[in-house]
């Protein structure tokens, strides 16, 4: 049967009746989209989402990057840098906030919440704990769509960024501590490692996730003695096997922990909480009684911390003393090394950004990529994360339901 056949039907090889082939148009079509990276504003901050290698790739596929004066500066990406892979420089930080996908680190301000237009895209860390009710109304004033780094997943349910952040920190947390165990303030001159005829530095790591695996492995590549407390079983071993070594594995009882400060040089602790709010595992009084000199990495700080005697500090104010232990509690250590930890970020980033392009824009995207999806907490609006809801008494609607009502 010829193509005008309105039947839709055509004869098969053996003379039966077969349904007619049709050509299917594209649900949606590839689209250029502007991207806005604001120069962070918090003097704690030092990275960007986006280093220069990545806004080329995007360039190169027609995207507009906007990107505000200096805000590769303290991850040692120059202006001319981002000029010269395709990027708009401004020193208008309005015009940052005018495009279509805002990508920053840091939670927006409210003041750079005002300067968001309407149904914009941002996209950032989110740290719910530190966010008042008034935050989140502010966003759904805009009628914005926000994506929190933490709660975005991979295809096997995984969270990348937070992994990726936490392999930085396990190996950065070591090097600092190496740093001021032999500081002549702050530490007792001794050099973090073993060598023949002397006895190796002690590091106990509380938690056995990600950034206690990535801590362990630095540790015992210096040849240092390693203990690790967790009260699952479970983690404890799978952590035992990807480190490929045998390590002192033990629950969370406190007469052990107790007594295994009281020989470490170093304790790390990054002991992650679901809830948001970190459990005070270590007491003062175990504090006092460990080693002069030794050093205390807190990296479950941003949680509220796992000792009794953390409190925050900043890159440019990191450490201080109590009970002659030295403390150093910055909420982001990856900062600390931002290059590094900038390319991370920006190597999950950039394909994703492209992926949005290829499929009409990020809210068709967010349709189509249900584990990038994860991270909306608010959607057009609509408050879309019910543990935000529960917490500040705010109605919220299911983004699943929302998602289909707008295929």
């Amino acid at each position: 049967m010829g193509d005008n056949n309105p039947y839709h039907i055509r004869i098969g090889s053996s003379g039966e009746y077969l349904p007619k082939e049709e050509r299917v148009d594209t649900l949606w079509k590839k689209n250029s989209q502007s991207i806005g990276i604001p120069r962070e504003t918090s003097a704690n901050e030092n990275r960007i989402a986006l280093i220069p290698d990545a806004v080329k790739l995007l360039t190169s596929h027609g995207h507009r990057v906007v990107v505000e004066k200096n805000a590769g500066l303290n991850a040692h990406f120059s202006d001319h840098q981002y000029s010269e892979a395709g990027a708009e420089l401004t020193d208008d930080t309005a015009a940052v906030y005018q495009c279509d996908i805002i990508l920053k680190i840091a939670p927006p301000s409210e003041e750079e919440i005002q300067l968001c237009d309407k149904r914009r895209s941002l996209i950032s860390i989110l740290n719910m704990p530190m966010r008042s009710k008034e935050y989140f109304q502010k966003l759904m004033s805009h009628r914005l769509t926000a994506l929190a780094f933490e709660w975005i997943q991979d295809k096997s349910g995984g969270l990348p960024i937070k992994r990726s952040m936490s392999e930085i920190i396990g190996n950065a947390s070591v090097m600092i501590a190496a740093e001021y165990l032999c500081h002549p303030e702050y530490g007792k001159g001794l050099m973090l490692g073993g060598f023949p005829g002397l006895a190796p530095t002690s590091v106990v790591i509380i938690g056995a996730g990600t950034v206690a695996e990535y801590a362990a492995r630095t540790a015992l590549g210096m040849g240092a003695s390693v203990k690790i407390f967790d009260n699952s079983v479970y983690k404890l071993r799978n952590l035992q096997t990807l480190v490929h070594s045998r390590l002192y594995t033990s629950t969370l009882k406190p007469e052990l922990i107790g007594s295994a400060l009281q020989t470490a040089d170093v304790v790390i602790a990054a002991k992650h909480s679901p809830s948001g709010l970190a459990s005070c595992l270590i007491t003062s009084e175990m504090v006092s009684n460990m080693k002069e000199g030794s050093v205390i990495i807190d990296v479950s700080i941003d949680q509220g911390g796992c000792f009794e005697t953390s409190k925050p500090t900043t890159h440019q104010y990191p450490v201080y003393r109590k009970s002659g232990v030295t403390h150093y509690c910055v909420p982001n250590i990856a900062s600390k090394v931002p290059q590094t930890a900038s390319t991370s970020l920006s190597n999950f980033f950039a394909p994703v950004l492209l992926e949005a392009g290829e499929c009409g824009g990020l809210d068709n995207l967010l349709k189509i990529n249900r584990p990038i999806s994860k991270g909306v907490y608010v959607y057009n609006g609509t408050l879309t994360n019910e543990q935000i809801s529960k917490i500040h008494d705010l109605p919220f609607q299911h983004l699943e339901l929302m998602l289909a009502a707008y295929f």
